[in-house]
């Protein structure tokens, strides 16, 4: 990595290594370049002490040398305590003051209300302040500017950018070279570019209600509007928030040099249909590994980052692999609403068909937690995908939203879920007919509503759903009954339940292959119209079995790549007779 003093520090990233450098962290040659960057203390000394022999040559206001004075004592500081060790100011540090500042600017707000220095006749030192401060930006800036102008490898990285704008198929290769503020990276797929855009599912539900109800339900629509587009997104999708990005930035940019040096990643801009930026890493392994013709488009949690994210998990099991950032996560602009989401998962699609040539049926997609809010809308509207696996996730988001709010918000909570965020992945995955894989975490402590008790985990609900969809006539209340007892366990006591009921798994996979060639592999299946109560337990336990795999883990932690696989799904052969 460069020194402090070749390094021209940033706002949101650093600056360009050239090829022979190398990373101290990571030992690559992955470099780092900022559209935004900022000079170094000594940098601004330097400027600082020439910007004041140009003011001693000319007549200028009291004032303005006054603050020039204070200014320059301030960076002299700065620098001293810098070139002692005592201090290193960093953009990750003036981002935070700022931000902890913005969100405590109700409580300093107020103490400087209540100590007078809103009055009218404190107007001139609040103005001193803001004329100081405005100063100090002004100079930056100018600063900043003139370091850019003279700094060579910042040069370098600016005209292959600009020759990138006009040919990024010929000078990608150069560009991969700089990590920098992804606003600026050039445009390589646009869906309006796209003749037949696909039909969106709108996310909104609407219940029929009277017109009395209407009028009542109005001051409760318009603060659940105000809460979800406020901090309730927020706290759906926390990694919105610029303070964990702030937070997280070294462990994305590290996560993202891995992919682009270890994994020989491709970092690509897609634009949605609503304008919006989608951040994506795209690893074609199609002539270098076996499962490499295989496509898994990842989806990421609430929290997640394709940089940190699940993309590494088939990333070792040799597939090949998108990873995208949610609207508003990392270089992706917008927010996590369910249309956005939508737009979102509809383009990464979109450029793996259009422009990386993968076909629909050898495309995976694999959610972890609330990213099976997008791979389940994408299942449903691409039905001819491979399979889906879904990691750690729920059926519908309101139960979890209601074990986590006080009760006396209930109406408003179910209102600005429904309205505005109807996270219902059931809903959706119900219409999808290929095979699904479902992972539990049998320590998981978020989408349990009941923490420690694996039966509230919805991820149960879920399954048990799907089966009430797609197999109606084995899921009497019986049967729901011991699905209920075979989930609320796990390991060897589920292991001792499929004992106790005999499960036999060449006779249960030989009933379907003998219903699906006398019928058909579409959804409902009429099965176990003709079964004993006994056939329909074994059958529903067997299929438990198949649809879902128990991970003794909590919420967070990576999935082994050795558990990842295509879901299981009946296959018939063409002269098959059941005996």
């Amino acid at each position: 990595m460069l020194t402090d003093e070749q390094i021209i520090d940033s706002v949101s990233a650093s600056t360009a290594l050239s090829d022979n450098e190398k990373d101290d962290d990571l030992g690559e040659t992955y470099s780092t370049v900022d559209t935004n960057a900022v000079p170094t203390i000594s940098q601004m000394t330097k400027k600082v002490s020439e910007t004041r022999n140009f003011l001693q040559s000319r007549q200028v206001p009291n004032h303005i040398w006054e603050s020039f004075c204070d200014l320059e004592n301030y960076i002299n500081n700065i620098y001293f305590c810098s070139r002692n060790g005592q201090t290193k100011i960093t953009d990750y540090e003036l981002y935070m003051m700022w931000k902890v500042g913005l969100c405590t600017s109700p409580l300093w707000g107020s103490a400087l209300y209540n100590k007078g220095y809103f009055q009218l006749q404190e107007l001139p030192f609040i103005a001193k302040c803001a004329t100081g401060v405005g100063v100090i930006l002004v100079i930056s800036f100018c600063i900043r500017g003139l370091s850019r102008a003279k700094n060579p490898a910042y040069l370098k990285f600016l005209d292959v950018l600009q020759r990138a704008e006009n040919d990024m198929v010929a000078t990608k290769p150069e560009l991969m070279k700089y990590d920098f503020e992804f606003k600026s990276w050039p445009v390589e797929y646009d869906l309006s570019d796209t003749k037949s855009p696909t039909p969106k599912a709108s996310p909104r539900v609407a219940v029929p209600q009277g017109a009395f109800q209407n009028i009542v339900s109005i001051p409760f629509r318009v603060i659940a509007y105000l809460a979800i587009h406020t901090f309730g997104i927020r706290l759906i999708y926390p990694g919105v928030l610029g303070v964990l990005q702030a937070v997280l930035e070294k462990g994305l940019l590290k996560g993202r040099t891995r992919l682009i040096e270890v994994y020989a990643g491709q970092r690509y801009k897609l634009k949605t249909v609503d304008g919006n930026s989608i951040d994506t890493m795209v690893l074609d392994r199609r002539s270098s590994y076996a499962n490499g013709d295989t496509l898994v488009i990842c989806c990421e949690g609430n929290a997640g980052f394709y940089e940190i994210g699940t993309v590494i998990t088939p990333i070792e099991a040799g597939y090949s692999v998108i990873g995208w950032n949610h609207p508003g996560f990392g270089g992706s602009t917008g927010m996590p609403y369910p249309a956005q989401e939508q737009n979102a998962i509809d383009a990464v699609i979109q450029f793996a068909i259009n422009i990386l040539g993968f076909k629909v049926e050898n495309i995976m997609l694999f959610g972890w937690s609330i990213g099976g809010y997008a791979v389940s809308w994408a299942a449903m509207t691409y039905p001819d995908i491979k399979s889906v696996v879904i990691d750690a996730t729920f059926d519908d988001i309101m139960p979890l939203a209601l074990s986590q709010m006080p009760s006396w918000l209930e109406s408003i909570v179910k209102l600005a879920i429904r309205e505005h965020a109807n996270l219902d992945i059931y809903e959706q995955l119900s219409k999808y007919p290929g095979p699904v894989l479902l992972i539990r975490r049998t320590e998981d402590e978020v989408i349990c509503i009941r923490p420690g008790d694996l039966s509230s985990n919805r991820c149960n609900n879920l399954l048990i759903k799907i089966f009430k969809t797609r197999y109606p006539c084995m899921c009497e209340l019986p049967q729901v009954q011991l699905l209920h007892e075979y989930l609320a366990v796990t390991g060897v006591l589920q292991e001792k339940i499929l004992e106790k009921y005999s499960i036999d798994d060449s006779i249960c996979t030989s009933l379907l292959q003998s219903y699906i060639s006398e019928f058909s592999k579409s959804y409902p299946m009429k099965i176990g119209q003709d079964f004993s109560p006994t056939e329909k337990n074994q059958m529903i336990l067997f299929l438990a079995k198949k649809y879902m795999k128990d991970f003794k883990a909590t919420h967070c932690v990576a999935l082994p790549w050795d558990m990842f696989a295509v879901p299981w799904d009946v296959n018939v052969e063409p002269d098959f007779v059941y005996t």
